[in-house]
């Protein structure tokens, strides 16, 4: 099983939020998950430019690391989102990334995954930026297990460290086993079919002009 982490510190492995998702990832190696650990400040994720490209053909023109991140995604049977909060929201290395996944999000391409997230704060408003988080895995298509978040304490420490760490570790062998076990999650159901019929919407109206979304949505038999 492979599990994929896409962290968004700009502090890379040496911040807070690598150290809480250090925790996370152990968690899910205990329960016998290979875990990658992309570094967002160690690749190029430029701005997304809205030229609608990805919808027309499926494939982003920017020359960057994105192709190579959603093909992992792609791959990986779950994955983790970490970031610190900045301003109320994800890193702005995050947030690009986040951005450029408007095609995976029409097509819902992670469906079948499931995805965790890790927030780090420097002093709280942490619940608003996890639950942005969650809303974006489920809008990929994928399922939301859960996430752990708290402001700090120092450099790399927290509040409660031994039981925020306890927590954490949890959610890393609970990602593992929601995958292992294919688990429901029912309340996530109906939002899933709601957005579902957003997307099947949108692409419809748009297929003159997004053909590669329109024929995906179609030769999924949804259509």
């Amino acid at each position: 099983m492979k599990i994929l982490a896409i962290l968004g510190s700009p502090h890379g492995m040496k911040g807070n939020t690598a150290r809480l998702l250090e925790e996370v990832l152990a968690g899910a190696n205990v329960k016998g998950a290979e875990v990658e650990i992309l570094s967002l400040a160690r690749q190029s994720v430029k701005p997304c430019i809205g030229c609608d490209h990805c919808h027309r053909q499926g494939r982003c023109p920017i020359d960057d690391d994105f192709e190579t991140i959603k093909e992992k995604l792609l791959a990986c049977d779950g994955f983790v989102l970490a970031s610190p909060n900045y301003i109320f929201s994800v890193s702005a290395q995050l947030k690009a990334l986040l951005d450029r996944c408007c095609g995976v999000i029409h097509c819902l391409a992670l469906e079948g995954k499931y995805g965790a997230v890790v927030e780090t704060s420097g002093g709280g408003d942490d619940s608003e930026v996890l639950a942005y988080l969650k809303r974006f895995i489920r809008s990929l298509g994928a399922v939301s297990v859960g996430g752990v978040g708290s402001p700090m304490a120092g450099e790399r420490t927290f509040p409660d460290q031994e039981a925020l760490f306890a927590r954490a570790r949890d959610l890393g062998g609970e990602l593992v086993q929601c995958i292992a076990e294919r688990r429901a999650f029912p309340e996530q159901e109906a939002p899933r079919r709601e957005f579902a019929a957003r997307m099947e919407q949108l692409v419809t109206r748009m297929k003159d002009y997004w053909p590669y979304e329109y024929d995906y949505w179609r030769e999924a038999g949804r259509l």
